[in-house]
């Protein structure tokens, strides 16, 4: 009975944490409607204590450091210090899987700037303008290029400005992930400069190119979402089975942690799910990849 209580605490724990989240974020999206939506609007009214601190813990805590406080409710639940020990040693994990959702939006962000950015660049060229001309208006806003081109835009401005060697600034700037795009563009603009030939019309093509590529790749990773979405959803079932042993009173929690064999199907257990789990999304990652 006191297992089933500690598993409904426990299920009570996490839904109430998810909802102090989610109220903060929802706090932090009005808060910003609100400013673009109404600019000259009065002052709002002083926000209370409790949430300016929701809103403080939600900005300055990542979300890996949630693992603390669940390896800290399941250690109390369990009366064991091994939760605890795999809670804290879940954070770096935590950060390096956030990490690398981090990396895969910046260059899925970057990629659409310099598809943007390519587009404005044929527009510029087919109005009229001479390529350098065309470089330098479109790079004079740091809004445009800027996501695109990040550190390099510098030296391409200059290069465009001075006569320098815009397809090696532009080489340069490729380096970044999501950039690859500025390969084809030096590779035009070092044809119409060399050869006389229509920067607009490989300007389009390029354009096109890049556009279908980004397009193939998000197809994929939509008809990809429903493996992903099963591996992880496979990889909760313990829980579930655990939640379901408690209700029924069996005290899976003092087997686990209070027995030998409990410690070892344990050990054995976490290591199987955590190479599975690995094993499944690199499954779908190498799938993206190709």
């Amino acid at each position: 009975m006191t297992t089933a209580m500690g598993a409904w605490t426990l299920a009570l724990t996490l839904c109430a944490g998810a909802a102090v989240w989610l109220l903060g974020r929802r706090d932090h999206e009005s808060h910003r409607l609100r400013k673009l939506l109404k600019p000259h609007a009065p002052p709002p009214s002083p926000t209370p204590r409790w949430r300016q601190l929701i809103e403080t813990a939600h900005g300055r805590l990542r979300p890996e450091w949630w693992c603390l406080p669940a390896g800290a409710t399941l250690a109390l639940l369990a009366e064991s210090v091994v939760p605890l020990i795999a809670g804290a040693a879940g954070v770096p994990l935590a950060a390096g899987v956030r990490r690398a959702r981090d990396a895969r939006r910046e260059r899925e962000r970057r990629r659409a700037a310099v598809i943007a950015w390519l587009g404005e660049v044929a527009a510029e060229v087919r109005a009229g303008r001479q390529p350098d001309e065309a470089l330098r208006l479109t790079l004079d806003d740091p809004a445009d290029a800027g996501p695109g081109l990040g550190g390099a835009r510098s030296s391409v401005l200059a290069a465009a400005r001075f006569g320098g060697d815009v397809p090696g600034a532009l080489r340069s700037a490729a380096r970044e992930p999501g950039a690859e795009g500025l390969l084809g563009l030096a590779a035009c603009w070092r044809v119409a400069v060399d050869r006389g030939a229509g920067l607009a019309a490989g300007l389009g093509r390029l354009e096109a190119a890049l556009r279908a590529e980004r397009d193939q790749h998000a197809d994929l990773r939509a008809q990809l979402a429903g493996a992903r979405s099963t591996a992880v959803m496979l990889a909760a079932l313990p829980l579930l089975g655990l939640l379901m042993g408690s209700a029924l009173g069996a005290e899976p929690l003092r087997v686990l942690f209070h027995t030998a064999p409990g410690l070892a199907c344990l050990a054995v257990g976490g290591v199987l799910e955590g190479v599975g789990v690995w094993w499944a999304l690199r499954i779908v990652r190498r799938a993206e990849e190709r």
